[in-house]
Protein backbone atom coordinates (compact mmCIF):
# COMPACT_ATOMS: atom_id res chain seq x y z
CA UNK A 1 0.00 0.00 0.00
CA UNK A 2 1.72 3.60 -1.00
CA UNK A 3 0.14 6.85 -0.13
CA UNK A 4 0.66 9.70 -2.16
CA UNK A 5 -0.58 13.51 -2.17
CA UNK A 6 -3.47 14.06 -5.18
CA UNK A 7 -3.96 17.18 -5.99
CA UNK A 8 -6.37 19.05 -8.70
CA UNK A 9 -5.39 22.51 -9.69
CA UNK A 10 -8.17 24.49 -11.86
CA UNK A 11 -8.97 27.98 -12.32
CA UNK A 12 -10.20 28.95 -9.14
CA UNK A 13 -9.31 26.31 -6.71
CA UNK A 14 -6.66 23.55 -5.81
CA UNK A 15 -7.63 20.92 -4.49
CA UNK A 16 -5.50 18.30 -2.18
CA UNK A 17 -5.89 15.31 -0.31
CA UNK A 18 -4.15 12.21 0.90
CA UNK A 19 -4.64 8.93 -1.31
CA UNK A 20 -3.75 5.45 -0.44
CA UNK A 21 -2.93 3.32 -3.78
CA UNK A 22 -2.97 -0.97 -4.15
CA UNK A 23 -1.31 -2.00 -7.15
CA UNK A 24 -2.83 0.30 -9.98
CA UNK A 25 -5.75 0.81 -7.62
CA UNK A 26 -7.02 3.48 -5.66
CA UNK A 27 -8.85 2.29 -2.58
CA UNK A 28 -8.86 5.74 -0.41
CA UNK A 29 -9.10 9.59 -0.64
CA UNK A 30 -9.24 11.42 2.04
CA UNK A 31 -11.46 14.12 2.70
CA UNK A 32 -10.10 17.13 0.42
CA UNK A 33 -8.82 20.27 1.09
CA UNK A 34 -9.67 23.26 -0.88
CA UNK A 35 -7.68 26.40 -1.50
CA UNK A 36 -8.16 29.41 -3.47
CA UNK A 37 -5.52 29.74 -5.90
CA UNK A 38 -5.61 33.79 -6.05
CA UNK A 39 -4.66 33.57 -2.42
CA UNK A 40 -1.55 31.38 -3.56
CA UNK A 41 1.33 32.64 -5.14
CA UNK A 42 2.05 29.41 -6.26
CA UNK A 43 1.75 25.84 -6.19
CA UNK A 44 4.40 25.48 -3.74
CA UNK A 45 3.45 28.01 -1.31
CA UNK A 46 0.05 26.26 -1.58
CA UNK A 47 1.43 22.17 -1.21
CA UNK A 48 3.18 24.12 2.00
CA UNK A 49 -0.32 25.36 3.30
CA UNK A 50 -2.05 21.98 2.81
CA UNK A 51 0.70 20.41 4.61
CA UNK A 52 0.45 22.60 7.45
CA UNK A 53 -2.96 21.82 7.64
CA UNK A 54 -2.34 18.00 7.81
CA UNK A 55 0.13 18.48 10.16
CA UNK A 56 2.57 15.84 9.55
CA UNK A 57 5.55 15.69 7.05
CA UNK A 58 3.69 14.42 3.32
CA UNK A 59 3.66 11.22 1.35
CA UNK A 60 6.86 11.54 -1.08
CA UNK A 61 4.94 10.82 -4.21
CA UNK A 62 1.90 12.95 -5.55
CA UNK A 63 -0.34 13.05 -8.30
CA UNK A 64 -1.25 16.06 -10.14
CA UNK A 65 -3.53 17.22 -12.20
CA UNK A 66 -3.51 21.02 -13.90
CA UNK A 67 -6.24 22.63 -16.06
CA UNK A 68 -3.85 23.22 -19.17
CA UNK A 69 -1.99 21.40 -21.95
CA UNK A 70 0.63 19.43 -20.25
CA UNK A 71 3.45 19.83 -22.50
CA UNK A 72 7.10 21.84 -22.66
CA UNK A 73 9.78 23.22 -20.13
CA UNK A 74 6.76 25.64 -18.69
CA UNK A 75 2.95 24.98 -18.00
CA UNK A 76 1.32 28.51 -17.86
CA UNK A 77 -2.54 27.33 -16.29
CA UNK A 78 -5.25 28.58 -18.92
CA UNK A 79 -7.35 30.06 -16.29
CA UNK A 80 -4.79 30.56 -13.66
CA UNK A 81 -1.90 32.57 -13.24
CA UNK A 82 0.60 30.02 -11.47
CA UNK A 83 3.62 28.52 -13.71
CA UNK A 84 4.83 25.09 -13.21
CA UNK A 85 8.16 23.82 -14.29
CA UNK A 86 7.76 20.26 -14.24
CA UNK A 87 11.52 19.90 -14.15
CA UNK A 88 11.26 21.47 -11.18
CA UNK A 89 8.38 19.57 -9.33
CA UNK A 90 11.10 16.92 -7.05
CA UNK A 91 12.70 19.71 -5.77
CA UNK A 92 9.85 21.86 -4.80
CA UNK A 93 7.31 19.91 -3.79
CA UNK A 94 10.28 17.27 -1.91
CA UNK A 95 8.47 14.54 -3.54
CA UNK A 96 10.64 11.44 -5.27
CA UNK A 97 7.86 10.04 -7.65
CA UNK A 98 5.29 11.53 -9.46
CA UNK A 99 2.53 11.83 -12.28
CA UNK A 100 1.42 15.02 -13.91
CA UNK A 101 -1.88 14.98 -16.17
CA UNK A 102 -4.40 17.24 -17.59
CA UNK A 103 -7.36 17.95 -15.39
CA UNK A 104 -9.35 16.30 -17.48
CA UNK A 105 -7.10 13.48 -18.45
CA UNK A 106 -7.44 13.11 -14.64
CA UNK A 107 -11.25 12.71 -15.63
CA UNK A 108 -10.53 10.31 -17.83
CA UNK A 109 -8.51 8.06 -14.96
CA UNK A 110 -11.41 8.46 -12.48
CA UNK A 111 -14.21 7.67 -15.32
CA UNK A 112 -11.70 3.94 -15.78
CA UNK A 113 -11.65 3.18 -12.00
CA UNK A 114 -15.32 4.06 -10.54
CA UNK A 115 -17.86 1.72 -10.22
CA UNK A 116 -21.01 2.41 -11.91
CA UNK A 117 -22.80 3.43 -8.41
CA UNK A 118 -20.82 6.83 -9.18
CA UNK A 119 -22.67 7.64 -12.54
CA UNK A 120 -26.07 8.85 -12.95
CA UNK A 121 -27.74 8.31 -16.02
CA UNK A 122 -29.23 11.57 -18.52
CA UNK A 123 -30.41 10.44 -21.62
CA UNK A 124 -30.17 7.41 -24.01
CA UNK A 125 -30.31 3.63 -23.44
CA UNK A 126 -30.24 2.81 -19.83
CA UNK A 127 -27.29 0.28 -19.76
CA UNK A 128 -23.39 1.07 -18.05
CA UNK A 129 -20.54 2.45 -19.39
CA UNK A 130 -19.37 0.02 -22.18
CA UNK A 131 -15.81 -2.35 -21.52
CA UNK A 132 -14.48 -1.77 -25.02
CA UNK A 133 -14.43 1.26 -27.12
CA UNK A 134 -14.01 5.05 -26.87
CA UNK A 135 -15.81 6.89 -23.99
CA UNK A 136 -16.25 10.93 -24.73
CA UNK A 137 -15.73 12.76 -21.49
CA UNK A 138 -17.07 16.65 -21.38
CA UNK A 139 -17.21 18.82 -18.31
CA UNK A 140 -18.52 22.26 -18.71
CA UNK A 141 -16.60 24.08 -15.31
CA UNK A 142 -14.10 27.49 -15.00
CA UNK A 143 -13.63 26.16 -18.88
CA UNK A 144 -14.69 23.15 -20.61
CA UNK A 145 -12.49 20.29 -20.06
CA UNK A 146 -12.58 17.19 -22.91
CA UNK A 147 -10.92 13.78 -22.74
CA UNK A 148 -11.53 10.63 -23.79
CA UNK A 149 -11.40 7.14 -22.59
CA UNK A 150 -9.95 3.91 -25.09
CA UNK A 151 -11.34 0.53 -23.16
CA UNK A 152 -9.00 -2.06 -24.53
CA UNK A 153 -8.86 -5.80 -23.82
CA UNK A 154 -5.11 -4.55 -22.78
CA UNK A 155 -6.27 -2.05 -20.19
CA UNK A 156 -7.47 1.50 -20.63
CA UNK A 157 -6.12 4.68 -22.30
CA UNK A 158 -6.74 7.90 -21.40
CA UNK A 159 -6.51 10.38 -23.99
CA UNK A 160 -6.01 14.39 -23.40
CA UNK A 161 -7.36 16.50 -25.31
CA UNK A 162 -8.27 20.52 -26.20
CA UNK A 163 -11.68 19.91 -27.56
CA UNK A 164 -13.13 22.56 -25.21
CA UNK A 165 -11.34 25.37 -27.59
CA UNK A 166 -12.99 24.10 -31.08
CA UNK A 167 -14.82 26.57 -33.03
CA UNK A 168 -18.61 27.11 -31.35
CA UNK A 169 -21.35 26.54 -33.87
CA UNK A 170 -24.66 27.66 -34.08
CA UNK A 171 -27.49 25.65 -34.63
CA UNK A 172 -30.73 28.33 -35.12
CA UNK A 173 -31.28 31.97 -35.59
CA UNK A 174 -31.01 32.89 -32.19
CA UNK A 175 -27.57 31.32 -31.84
CA UNK A 176 -26.49 32.72 -35.08
CA UNK A 177 -27.29 35.92 -33.12
CA UNK A 178 -25.60 35.20 -30.04
CA UNK A 179 -22.47 34.33 -31.79
CA UNK A 180 -22.38 37.59 -33.93
CA UNK A 181 -22.77 39.60 -30.11
CA UNK A 182 -19.99 37.22 -29.10
CA UNK A 183 -17.73 38.05 -32.24
CA UNK A 184 -18.21 41.94 -30.91
CA UNK A 185 -15.64 40.71 -27.81
CA UNK A 186 -13.50 37.69 -28.83
CA UNK A 187 -11.36 37.46 -32.20
CA UNK A 188 -12.22 33.77 -32.60
CA UNK A 189 -15.55 31.88 -30.38
CA UNK A 190 -14.60 28.65 -28.94
CA UNK A 191 -17.71 26.64 -27.95
CA UNK A 192 -15.66 27.22 -24.23
CA UNK A 193 -17.02 30.56 -24.63
CA UNK A 194 -20.67 29.50 -24.31
CA UNK A 195 -20.87 25.97 -22.81
CA UNK A 196 -18.65 26.62 -19.41
CA UNK A 197 -19.35 28.83 -16.15
CA UNK A 198 -18.69 31.94 -17.78
CA UNK A 199 -20.26 31.08 -20.72
CA UNK A 200 -23.91 32.08 -19.08
CA UNK A 201 -23.18 35.43 -18.81
CA UNK A 202 -22.38 35.83 -22.47
CA UNK A 203 -25.23 34.09 -23.15
CA UNK A 204 -27.27 36.21 -21.05
CA UNK A 205 -25.77 39.52 -21.89
CA UNK A 206 -26.01 38.70 -25.92
CA UNK A 207 -30.04 37.80 -25.25
CA UNK A 208 -29.71 41.05 -23.29
CA UNK A 209 -28.47 42.94 -26.54
CA UNK A 210 -30.91 41.17 -28.41
CA UNK A 211 -34.07 42.17 -26.97
CA UNK A 212 -32.65 45.61 -26.15
CA UNK A 213 -32.71 45.22 -22.21
CA UNK A 214 -30.69 47.20 -20.22
CA UNK A 215 -29.35 44.74 -17.31
CA UNK A 216 -27.23 45.52 -14.01
CA UNK A 217 -23.68 43.99 -14.43
CA UNK A 218 -23.70 40.53 -12.06
CA UNK A 219 -21.20 38.15 -11.23
CA UNK A 220 -20.69 34.66 -12.62
CA UNK A 221 -22.02 33.08 -9.07
CA UNK A 222 -25.01 35.60 -8.78
CA UNK A 223 -25.81 34.83 -12.46
CA UNK A 224 -25.99 31.08 -11.81
CA UNK A 225 -27.67 31.71 -8.36
CA UNK A 226 -30.48 33.52 -9.95
CA UNK A 227 -31.00 31.15 -12.69
CA UNK A 228 -31.18 27.57 -11.33
CA UNK A 229 -33.91 29.36 -8.51
CA UNK A 230 -35.42 31.01 -11.93
CA UNK A 231 -35.86 34.09 -10.12
CA UNK A 232 -35.34 35.88 -13.76
CA UNK A 233 -36.75 34.79 -17.06
CA UNK A 234 -33.52 36.36 -18.94
CA UNK A 235 -31.13 34.19 -16.95
CA UNK A 236 -33.93 31.13 -17.10
CA UNK A 237 -33.65 31.58 -20.84
CA UNK A 238 -29.88 32.04 -21.12
CA UNK A 239 -29.90 28.51 -18.92
CA UNK A 240 -32.17 27.04 -21.28
CA UNK A 241 -30.08 27.65 -24.11
CA UNK A 242 -26.98 26.60 -22.35
CA UNK A 243 -28.30 23.43 -21.89
CA UNK A 244 -29.33 23.31 -25.92
CA UNK A 245 -25.44 24.11 -26.15
CA UNK A 246 -24.23 21.54 -23.83
CA UNK A 247 -25.98 18.16 -25.76
CA UNK A 248 -24.49 20.05 -29.29
CA UNK A 249 -21.25 20.11 -28.02
CA UNK A 250 -21.25 17.00 -26.56
CA UNK A 251 -22.97 15.30 -29.28
CA UNK A 252 -20.35 16.53 -31.60
CA UNK A 253 -17.50 15.47 -29.82
CA UNK A 254 -18.97 11.51 -29.44
CA UNK A 255 -18.99 11.81 -33.06
CA UNK A 256 -15.47 13.03 -33.24
CA UNK A 257 -14.08 11.12 -31.61
CA UNK A 258 -16.53 8.09 -32.31
CA UNK A 259 -17.26 7.22 -28.76
CA UNK A 260 -20.34 4.41 -27.64
CA UNK A 261 -20.82 6.61 -24.64
CA UNK A 262 -20.35 9.97 -23.26
CA UNK A 263 -20.18 11.21 -19.76
CA UNK A 264 -20.63 15.08 -18.37
CA UNK A 265 -18.56 15.66 -16.03
CA UNK A 266 -16.96 19.25 -14.47
CA UNK A 267 -17.99 21.51 -11.76
CA UNK A 268 -21.04 22.88 -13.39
CA UNK A 269 -22.28 18.97 -14.72
CA UNK A 270 -23.10 18.28 -11.18
CA UNK A 271 -24.80 21.40 -9.96
CA UNK A 272 -26.71 20.92 -13.10
CA UNK A 273 -27.71 16.83 -12.93
CA UNK A 274 -31.14 17.32 -11.83
CA UNK A 275 -31.77 19.82 -14.64
CA UNK A 276 -29.66 18.31 -17.38
CA UNK A 277 -32.59 15.44 -17.75
CA UNK A 278 -35.49 17.81 -17.91
CA UNK A 279 -33.72 20.42 -20.45
CA UNK A 280 -32.91 19.94 -23.92
CA UNK A 281 -29.89 18.75 -23.56
CA UNK A 282 -31.01 15.06 -25.15
CA UNK A 283 -32.55 16.52 -28.07
CA UNK A 284 -29.56 18.49 -29.40
CA UNK A 285 -27.75 15.59 -28.11
CA UNK A 286 -29.19 13.34 -30.55
CA UNK A 287 -30.29 16.02 -33.05
CA UNK A 288 -27.39 14.92 -35.90
CA UNK A 289 -28.90 14.55 -39.04
CA UNK A 290 -28.10 10.80 -40.59
CA UNK A 291 -26.26 9.98 -37.28
CA UNK A 292 -29.31 10.53 -35.56
CA UNK A 293 -30.03 6.79 -34.86
CA UNK A 294 -26.46 6.29 -33.39
CA UNK A 295 -26.71 9.52 -31.37
CA UNK A 296 -30.18 7.89 -29.58
CA UNK A 297 -28.96 4.90 -29.14
CA UNK A 298 -25.77 6.27 -26.97
CA UNK A 299 -25.80 6.01 -23.11
CA UNK A 300 -24.88 9.65 -21.88
CA UNK A 301 -23.71 9.82 -18.01
CA UNK A 302 -23.04 12.03 -15.44
CA UNK A 303 -20.13 11.37 -13.14
CA UNK A 304 -21.55 11.96 -8.98
CA UNK A 305 -18.34 11.40 -7.58
CA UNK A 306 -17.90 14.52 -5.43
CA UNK A 307 -13.93 14.94 -6.38
CA UNK A 308 -13.54 12.93 -9.51
CA UNK A 309 -10.63 15.26 -10.41
CA UNK A 310 -8.54 14.35 -7.45
CA UNK A 311 -9.54 10.39 -7.72
CA UNK A 312 -8.34 10.52 -11.19
CA UNK A 313 -4.78 12.47 -10.31
CA UNK A 314 -4.61 9.47 -7.71
CA UNK A 315 -5.49 6.97 -10.51
CA UNK A 316 -3.30 8.24 -13.10
CA UNK A 317 -0.17 7.85 -10.50
CA UNK A 318 -1.53 4.21 -9.89
CA UNK A 319 -1.67 3.64 -13.61
CA UNK A 320 1.65 4.94 -13.95
CA UNK A 321 3.79 3.78 -11.04
CA UNK A 322 1.57 1.03 -9.69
Amino acid sequence: MTEIVAVDIGGTHARFALAKIDGRNVVELSHETVLKAAEHASLQTAWEAFAGSVGRPLPRAAGIAVACPVSGEVLHMTNNPWVIRPSMICEKLNVDRYSLINDFGAVGHAVAQLEGTHFQHLCGPERGLPSAGVISIVGPGTGLGVAMLVRTAKGAIVVETEGGHIDYAPLDALEDAILARLRQSYRRVSVERVVAGPGLSNIYTSLAAIEGRSIPAIDDKTLWQTALAGEDSLAVAAFDRFCLSLGAVAGDIALAQGAKAVVIAGGLGLRIADQLPRSGFSQRFCAKGRFEHLMTDMPVKLITHPQPGLFGAAAAFASEHG
